[in-house]
């Protein structure tokens, strides 16, 4: 990996690649503004996959083709590069840095194999990126760190990778520093010049230049050394032995590609330095799919299934990662193949289990694959099969959703589903016409489908349409995907489901007298009506004697009562928490009938919540915050100007603390974006329905 330089000959021309050993799938992970998408554009055109680069700026980048990412210049969504170099087929999985788009990074890690993060030499290094790089460690995941930006006017590489070393831990040391116009290898110690360019020229560092770079090397080789499985390796070199160049960069892959040495790159994708160094890097010290350990599988119905390698003549299955709808060609479906081979014009099975609360109902479907694609950004280049390991794209899969198993009708399976964040923020959506309804509805079903990031919420009681997104940028690009469909839509504000119960014990008379083309209707009850506890429900008394009501008609009458408090008294809000009593009434032997004790038992209801009042009841939420501690205070103090009751605090994971507490539903509306701006974007929460509590006066009716 370290310093020995080579010259990428390899054409843009899409290739499927037989061996998966010749595959790396490596997903970019950074903060936004970091360089990703601007060094995935440098590495395709070093490699000759494209002419030349585009930039960010200009919205002429491969992965950033979206309308949505040009217009807020940042990626919105996941992209695929592949490139070639040294025979060696390298899929870049670029991700949105925003944290509204973390669905997208998610879905990149699954995909990959390994994770270069990019951080810029300018800015540090953030908390959502040090998250990250945790979860990326606790599977094991192999990580390399670029320094990007390099020409940025306020770059400092030294003070860069000092933070990158504080943030990220041990085994987090530079191969190249950067010097005049290029880097200095620590390991071969010599220079290599961009001054031209990429690729480099090649040179002899001199005496002073090896005296300023001799601390960093003797730390470098420790770094390696202590990594390595020869345990008379560190005696030897604190004993004065040149360890040979070939020993350490051996040491150093074989550290790296299980995770425990993370080297760090200076790069500058405007100039091309480092840009050899990070292909050559990727190629030989990143695990191959053959080294990755797969995801457990099943039967649909639940069953065991033996365990599967990245054998190309193994059992097919492979995921559906992303799914995109093109104007063109209609759904896109992205598939990283784990096992097996992908080949066209063969039937597959497509399951989907374990996603039904986010929308995603459990579905099975034999489809057919009629082409296979290499995608290249938005391009869809055409192959004729997919090995286990390789990432490609299939079109016309009419079933397939984001999280779906793709796998053979003889032996269907299903991949156990990847932990995805909850959409939080509600956005109530509205067609403008009504012929833009169907078309709204048609469109919301496509995003859903390739979204898990996005849940969609009918609400019958409020009437409205209301899409869960992850913060307000999420939000802006799935209304804008909405409106590029054809759907003229807009949003209001989302009201929360109100419940009503009495004030006070009352009693109601119900009558319901009426004389009809000498058909009569008649009906006579008596109701006392009382609060009950939080959480009571409903219940009905019979008390009448004397058979005044006859027998055939109290359930008429339960009935009618039951109806008129789903549907409110007066403000529309359904009722709760009440006992009804029967204790009187009157019929007719000729003129009563069920129909008639339903509207009495109504109109009974009505005039007693006439005399005793009602009581808007608020949903709460049990709300679990996870925070640094250095942001508790200011989170606790926020939650009780929102009228929130802290249940308790708890230590959390990796040195965080979770709050509980209880918060009106009305409160939270915005809280998964105001929560990120208290944090700075380390705090995260959960919720879930609690109970209905009284609304204090004064407080907005949302419902």
């Amino acid at each position: 990996m370290a310093d020995k330089q080579s010259r990428s000959t390899d054409t843009g021309a899409a290739v499927a690649v037989a061996d998966p050993a010749k595959v790396r799938n490596v997903v970019l992970v950074g903060p936004s503004g970091s360089g990703k998408t601007t060094l995935t554009e440098a590495l395709l055109a070093a490699s000759g996959t494209v002419p030349r680069a585009g930039t960010v700026i200009d919205g002429t980048t491969v992965c950033d083709h979206d309308p949505a990412a040009v217009r807020q210049q940042r990626s919105v969504g996941l992209s695929v590069a592949p490139v070639l170099h040294q025979g060696y087929k390298i899929n870049l999985i670029d991700t949105p840095g925003y944290a509204d788009f973390v669905g997208e990074l998610r879905a990149g890690l699954r995909a990959a194999d390994a994770a270069l993060f990019v951080v810029c030499a300018a800015e540090g290094v953030d908390a959502a990126t040090v998250a990250v790089w945790e979860e990326c460690a606790s599977v094991g995941m192999p990580r390399a760190v670029v320094v990007s930006r390099l020409d940025h006017h306020r770059a400092d590489a030294l003070a860069e990778i000092a933070a990158c070393q504080a943030a990220f831990g041990a085994g987090v040391l530079p191969l190249y520093l950067p010097t005049r116009n290029g880097l200095a290898g620590l390991i071969t110690q010599r220079y290599f010049d961009y001054s031209d360019g990429h690729p480099p020229r090649a040179g002899e560092l001199d005496a002073a230049d090896l005296a300023g770079l001799a601390d960093a090397r003797n730390e470098l080789i420790e770094g390696i050394i202590a990594e390595s499985e020869d345990e008379t390796l560190m005696e030897r070199y604190l004993g004065g032995e040149e360890i040979a160049e070939e020993t350490l960069i051996a040491d150093l892959e074989t550290a790296v590609a299980r995770g425990s040495f993370h080297p760090v790159i200076p790069v500058c994708a405007t100039s091309g330095t480092g840009l050899a160094e990070v292909l050559d890097g990727i190629v030989r010290a990143f695990p191959s799919p053959l080294e990755h350990r797969l995801p457990e599988v099943t039967t649909p119905d639940g069953g065991p299934h033996g365990a599967l390698s990245a054998d190309p003549e193994g059992p097919l299955a492979a995921e559906v990662v992303r799914t995109a709808v093109d104007s063109y060609v209609g759904r896109v479906s992205l598939v990283r193949v784990f096992s097996g081979t992908l080949r066209p014009e063969n039937a597959v099975h497509v399951s989907g289990h374990g996603l039904a609360e986010r929308g995603h109902e459990d579905h099975d479907a034999d489809e057919r694959v009629a082409h296979l694609y290499s995608p290249l950004g938005a391009n869809l280049r055409e192959v004729p099969y997919c090995v286990a390991g390789d990432l490609c794209a299939l079109t016309k899969v009419g079933s397939a959703e984001t999280g779906d198993t793709v796998s053979s009708p003889e032996d269907p399976l299903v991949m156990k589903p990847w932990r995805m964040p909850e959409p939080l923020l509600p956005v109530a959506v509205v067609a403008k016409t009504r012929s833009d309804e169907d078309t709204l509805s048609r469109n919301l079903s496509r995003l859903v489908a390739g979204d898990p990031t996005l849940r969609l919420d009918r609400n019958a009681e409020t009437g409205q349409l209301v899409l869960w997104c992850m913060g307000e940028a999420h939000a802006d690009v799935v209304l804008s995907r909405l409106r590029a469909g054809g759907a003229d839509v807009g949003t209001e504000p989302v009201r929360i489901s109100l419940r009503a119960t009495f004030a006070k014990p009352a009693r109601g008379h119900g009558r319901h007298v009426k004389q009809s083309g000498g058909h009569g209707q008649f009906a006579v009850c008596d109701l006392e009506v009382e609060p009950l506890p939080r959480g009571g429900g409903f219940e009905f008394v019979d008390k009448v004697v004397g058979g005044s009501v006859p027998h055939q008609f109290i359930p008429s009458v339960e009935k009618g009562v039951r109806a008129q408090l789903r549907r409110g008294l007066g403000d529309g809000h359904p009722v709760v928490d009440v006992r009804v009593t029967l204790v009187d009434g009157k019929a007719h032997s000729v003129d009563s009938s069920d129909a008639a004790f339903q509207t009495a038992g109504a109109l009974g209801v009505r005039e007693a919540a006439a005399a005793a009042g009602v009581t808007l009841l608020e949903p709460l939420d049990e709300v679990a915050v996870t925070l640094p501690d250095e942001h508790l205070g200011t989170v606790l103090g926020d939650l009780s100007s929102r009228r929130g009751r802290v249940l308790g605090t708890e230590a959390g994971e990796g040195g965080f603390t979770v709050i509980r507490a209880e918060v009106p539903a009305a409160e939270l509306l915005r809280y998964a974006v105001d929560l990120r701006s208290l944090s700075s974007g380390t705090a995260s929460f959960t919720r879930r329905p609690a109970r209905f509590e009284p609304m204090p006066e004064g407080a907005a009716v949302l419902g």
